[in-house]
């Protein structure tokens, strides 16, 4: 005979309550971000334009860079996305900041504070839905 699955350490109730509240907050700032971000690549801002141009990187890659922000901030409210959601943007974060060092001599400071907190959000969502599931014997 089996031994049933070890009990998961209940939250107080409290506890989780503030973290889902803290979580959504994030959540939306960053897709708030995200969503400004992404439209001022999409609809062709002059410093967008000129950033991307000095680069030699092309407008091509504005376009994506923009449509993935979009995307990836849409994706951050709708609950079964978001922490998929939070994995891209961690990674477009981490190419941003790259390109902040590597290309544009600035600060890397904003892309790795956006990349942090995604990854927050998808570590919290992940280790949220790991207590949630359902374990079977």
């Amino acid at each position: 005979m089996t031994a049933p699955p070890a009990a998961i350490p209940a939250q107080p109730r409290g506890r989780s309550r503030v973290l889902r509240i803290s979580l959504w907050i994030v959540r939306g700032l960053l897709a708030l971000q995200f969503l400004v971000g992404g439209l001022t690549k999409l609809v062709g801002d002059p410093a967008m334009v000129t950033m991307f141009a000095d680069m030699g990187a092309g407008q091509g890659l504005r376009l994506l860079v923009g449509a993935c922000e979009v995307a990836g901030a849409i994706g951050l409210v709708i609950p079964p996305l978001y922490r998929l959601a939070a994995c891209g943007l961690v990674l477009l974060m981490v190419g941003a900041t790259a390109t902040n060092v590597l290309f544009l001599q600035i600060s890397p400071v904003p892309p790795l504070l956006f990349g942090a907190l995604a990854a927050v959000v998808a570590v919290v969502g992940l280790r949220r839905r790991d207590r949630q599931a359902p374990r079977g014997g």
